[in-house]
């Protein structure tokens, strides 16, 4: 029987390799290299068009020209200052992993009050942090989870909750938004979704779906189910009870996840903070070194510190000898955190 090779790194046909080189060349030639993208980024864009290298190429293009019109390479400088406002109306968050090491993504969508959201922020600045979001998932969360899980981690599993809304919330707006939202992440951020589960839907859910459907790719369709009020099952063959909020049917308490889902969790935030306190604990040696150097050439010792010639002029410091070659340590420990 012939293997049906996923289009996954470690897992290409030698036809599906073929095509990539071909791809990472036209890439190299257009001279995307920095940042540089490796062959799991190329094969995301390539799965999306099932290794199609004309259309692989034109959503390539499409997607260089949109990141080079919108300063994504930036993005992580914008500051989404309005969060913690934006989360009361718009409750949302990243919060563990499932069985397979997959970060969860989950959305209150039944409790958005969208006139409220857009009093505290604008569609193009929520738009901005979804670019942001989705830049951060690539740069620290999947990495994150990768090394928890010990393997490569590269998609999501994504939970949105109708629980407490109602077809009247569905205005035009939200459509607009959501038409947005989906073509942002199937046209610039493919192949990320692993599954995604609505839940709580009710049954005039189906006449909505009926008109969000066509705006989402069948490969993607394919990945998700529209569950009712008992989805508990399914839900649980997915992510274990213990990482999971309660209002989902899990064990984690609100203290844990917070009030708006506030209080984001995943082995990626225990490495951003170690990262944080990496650069804070550099800065410091950074400044502890200065002042070193700066009382040392008050004490106008002959010698260098750091690189800096500094002149033995006088070796007495308030009538008190100091012998020139005297054992200062001024040696900074060079820990890695």
């Amino acid at each position: 029987m012939k293997k049906d090779f996923s289009g996954w790194p470690g897992d290409c046909s030698p036809e599906q390799l073929k095509v990539l080189e071909e791809f990472r060349a036209a890439v190299t030639n257009m001279g995307c290299t920095n940042p540089p993208y490796d062959d799991a980024y190329l094969l995301r864009f390539l799965r999306a068009r099932k290794f199609d290298l004309t259309k692989a190429l034109q959503m390539w293009s499409n997607f260089i020209k949109w990141r080079q019109e919108n300063n994504i390479d930036e993005i992580d400088q914008f500051a989404f200052t309005e969060l913690e406002e934006v989360k009361k109306h718009y409750p949302h968050s990243y919060f563990r992993t499932d069985r397979k090491g997959r970060p969860i993504y989950i959305e209150r969508v039944g409790q958005l009050k969208l006139q409220n959201l857009f009093k505290v922020t604008t569609q193009d600045r929520l738009v901005k942090y979804y670019c942001q979001s989705y830049e951060r998932l690539l740069k620290d969360i999947f990495p994150g989870c990768s090394k928890a899980a010990g393997q490569p981690v590269a998609q999501t599993c994504t939970i949105l909750d109708l629980k407490g809304g109602s077809m009247s919330m569905m205005s035009s707006q939200v459509y607009n938004f959501v038409q947005l939202a989906s073509k942002l992440g199937q046209d610039y951020y493919p192949e990320i979704l692993g599954q995604m589960f609505i839940v709580n839907a009710p049954m005039l859910f189906t006449g909505v779906w009926a008109v969000i459907k066509p705006w989402i790719d069948e490969k993607t369709r394919n990945k998700i189910k529209i569950l009712g009020s008992k989805y508990e099952k399914e839900l649980f063959e997915v992510i274990d009870p213990q990482n999971l909020p309660d209002f989902l049917g899990g064990k984690v308490p609100a203290t844990e996840y917070g009030t708006n889902l506030d209080n984001e969790q995943g082995p990626w935030v225990t490495a951003e903070n170690d990262e944080r306190r990496a650069e804070a604990d550099d800065e410091e040696r950074k400044e502890d070194f200065s002042a070193l150097k700066d009382a040392l050439s008050g004490l106008k010792l002959g010698g260098s510190i750091g690189g800096t010639k500094i002149q033995a002029k006088d070796e007495s410091v308030n009538d008190t000898k100091i012998p020139a070659d005297t054992p200062l340590n001024t040696q900074i420990d060079d820990d890695t955190h």
